[in-house]
Order: C-alpha cells, then structure tokens, then sequence
C-alpha cells in the first residue's frame, strides 16, 4: 500500500509535439497549448491514442512538494496552482478507500457534486491503490441532467497531454489537461471512465452517499443519453478529484475525516454530509472570502494506523496537502482509533499526531483547525475507559494545542442531559452518525472566519 500516494500532472507543454516523464504514459504524440484550448472544445470524439509516450511530470496539482523534493519554506504563504490557463481551485474530493475487483469492458459514470464553478475543469483518477498498471482507454465529463443523463451538448472528452487512452500506473493518481466546460456553481457533473480490459483491482470510495452508474459492457463514455448505465452504485470508483478553472473563489478547505465527514447517516443523494453544508454557507460569501470544499473523508478510516484505506497521517499529503489551492484544513479524526479493534489508549498518541499533522500542513502555508471528536454513547463499542480517553483528547483540542483555531463539534451535538450521548434529534439511530439535522448542526458551528 502506498502511503501518501503519488501524483503526476498531464503534462502540457508548449512549443513542443511530445512530453516525456517517468509516470504516466498516454498513447500517441501532441499536447495542448493556450490557443488551441481557447479556440476549440473537445468532443467525446476527440481523437484516439495511436503511439506510446511517456506524458506526465511527478508533480502534485498543486505545485506543492512531492516525493524526493524539499520541504517549502514554512514562512512562506502557499503559492495558488498556476499553469498557463490561469487559477485551479479545488472543487470537490472522494479519498480512495481501498480496492474491489474490477469490471473489465465496463463504463462507470460517477456523480460528483461541486462546490465552486469555473471556466473550465480538470479532473484527477486514481490508481493509487492498485497493483497493476490502469488502462483507461475514454474518459469524459458533463453537465448532469437528472440520473445517468447528460444536459445535451455539454459532453467532453477528457484528454491527458492532448490524447484519450491513459494508463496510470499502481499507486498513482493522474491530473486531466484543461476540458473547456464551464461549471456552474454546487453544479452536478458526470465523470465517465471506460476500462477495456481487467487492470487489477479497482480504486475507489466505497461510501459515496450517492447513487453512481455503470455500463456493464462497451466504451458507452461519450453516451449522452444514460439508457446503458443499467446498473448502480454507491460507490465512486476510479475517479478522486475535481478543480476548476478561475473560480470565484479565495482557494479552498479540506476536511480529513472518517465516516462522519464522508457522510454516514445522511440521506442519500442529498449532499447533506456536513462539507457539503459548510459550502452552502460559505457560498453566500463575497468572493474574496469564499473556498471550494474538499470531502476527504472515509469511513472506518483512522488518525494513527492504516485499517480502512491508508491512516489520516500517511494520506495526509495525497488527499489534503496536494489539493489545488489549499488554504485550510478542517481535521476530525481520531474516534475509530478510540473505538476500533484494537483501540488507542494513549491520549498523548493522539497529541503527537495532530502535532505532526500540523506541522507538516505549515510547511505547505496550509492553517489547521482541529475539531472536537463527537459523542457515541448507546453505541456498541462505548466503555466508560474509551469516553475517557475521548474526553482527554478533547480537552487538548480545546486547549488550542498546535491548531490555528478549533470547532467544538462535541459542544454542537451532544446531549445536555447526557454529554457522552448525541442529541437524539441529531443521531441517525446508531448514536455515532448523524441525520442531515445533525450534519447542518456540524456545519454551523464552523466559523467562518476562522477559515479567512
């Protein structure tokens, strides 16, 4: 398993007819340029993949640094994504979760909803989790309409260096060039991958909340219509990333979690998790102040060891850290460590690792806020010896400790009555997650400021 991961760029570059790295290889010679992207969008018909080149920079889609680099200063404010297009803000998120087997001749047409629009878009897929080299022989994105339908004409195909067919290699993620689609605001897009043959296992987030599409057999990526898409999932598989180009927008927050930031409880296809209600908010925003929302959170995922997907600590930097246009990161981690088999006993492990997480988050000029871990009282795993290494930590958040600044999601959702209990109207029923009352409950005790 690969820790923090690795991310390469579809190379762009200017003036020359081929790109050559050490990651990625597309298939078949050309790269973008400025004016060709002005002048022309690219139809789901654009052309194929005819000879194998190498096309990918070992970079993040942030500029930030990556395996092998030096560490930034970290005095120095984190410089926003810049290429020649101009500004990427990060728009929305799913951090892979763990590998299933793969579909081979399947299209998976994934629902993602974005918190901020822009000029254009660009999309990042993964095979960080995979142990074979992933083939993508289409890759398009759209405008949804309503289910697998697309809004008609809005249909791109997704090109990397200028060509369609991609492989990513295992432990990889791979940035998409510049597609010429502008994107609404809270718009949803459709994400649309076609695997020819069986490249191993599947990356993906199994806990999506929303209702996804697969074609089990034939490239059907370029389908306006959705009649194929005769299957569903909950699940996002193979695609981690969304930016946009030029958004209104000051960069954007991150929030690290586990299955109560991914959304567990909530209902599903409503975008209620609470990320999703903190970008409400703060769309109401003037521009200057206002920040696209990351989701990296995974259910059953944990602070200190690697269970469910890779440990808060060695995703940090693939699923937070790399994001384009980072400012702030929002952590609530730390209950399945406390609650898990076998469980963390130590309060002051957990204190090193939020330090290290903010330490490695301030050397990326990214701010840190850290959040209360909620109530779970009724619950299963509850002991009177886990609440009180719950309430231990707790009062090291709450007492500043390394974070720039703290959200007491405890305080916003427990129970007066009983404070190691959430408030019934916020409990989904199994007194861990919350109801979409409870996720708004979680969104509102952010303050906005606090992410300026």
């Amino acid at each position: 398993m690969v820790g923090a991961g690795r991310v390469v760029v579809g190379l762009l570059v200017l003036g020359l007819g081929a790109a050559v790295g050490t990651a990625g290889t597309v298939e078949t010679a050309g790269a973008a340029t400025p004016d060709a992207f002005a002048a022309s969008a690219p139809t789901a018909s654009a052309p194929r993949a005819s000879a194998p080149q190498a096309a990918a920079l070992k970079a993040d889609a942030s500029g930030a640094s990556v395996p092998g680099a030096s560490a930034p200063d970290a005095s120095a404010p984190k410089a926003r994504a810049r290429d020649p297009f101009g500004t990427w803000t990060g728009t929305w998120e799913a951090a892979p979760s763990g590998t299933v087997p793969a579909h081979p001749g399947a299209s998976f047409r994934n629902v993602v909803h974005v918190s901020v629009g822009g000029g254009a878009a660009r999309v990042r897929l993964t095979n960080r989790l995979g142990t074979a080299p992933l083939r993508l022989d289409a890759v398009t994105v759209a405008l949804r309409e309503s289910g697998a339908d697309a809004v008609p004409g809005s249909m791109r195909a997704v090109t990397f260096a200028g060509v369609t067919a991609v492989t990513i290699p295992a432990g990889e993620d791979l940035v998409s060039d510049p597609v010429p689609l502008a994107v609404p605001d809270g718009a949803d897009l459709l994400v649309t991958v076609h695997t020819p043959g069986d490249s191993g296992p599947a990356t993906y987030h199994r806990a999506a909340g929303q209702t996804n599409y697969r074609a089990p057999q034939g490239n059907r990526a370029a389908d306006e219509d959705g009649a194929a898409y005769t299957a569903t999932t909950t699940s996002w598989y193979y695609v981690t990333g969304v930016d946009v180009l030029d958004a209104q927008a000051a960069g954007s927050v991150v929030a690290l979690g586990d299955s109560l930031t991914d959304g567990n409880g909530s209902t599903l296809d409503a975008n209620h998790r609470w990320p999703d209600r903190l970008a409400e908010r703060l769309a109401t925003l003037p521009s200057y102040r206002r920040l696209g929302v990351l989701n990296a959170g995974i259910s059953g995922n944990r602070l200190l060891r690697d269970d469910v997907g890779p440990s808060g600590l060695s995703r940090l930097d693939a699923d937070a850290l790399s994001r384009s246009g980072v400012r702030v990161l929002i952590v609530l981690e730390g209950i399945n460590d406390i609650k898990g088999t076998p469980n963390a006993t130590d309060s002051g492990a957990f204190e090193d690792a939020y330090r290290t997480l903010v330490a490695r988050a301030h050397a990326h000029g990214i701010r840190v806020i850290g959040a209360t871990l909620t109530p779970y009282g009724g619950a299963g795993a509850f002991t009177a010896a886990r609440e009180a290494v719950r309430q231990k930590v707790n009062t090291f958040i709450r007492g500043g400790g390394p974070f720039d600044g703290i959200v007491d999601f405890d305080a916003a959702v427990r129970d007066p009555a009983q404070p190691q209990r959430i408030l019934p109207g916020y409990d989904s029923g199994d007194h861990l997650h919350f109801n979409d009352a409870g996720m708004r409950a979680l969104a509102e005790a952010v303050d906005l400021t606090a992410l300026d």
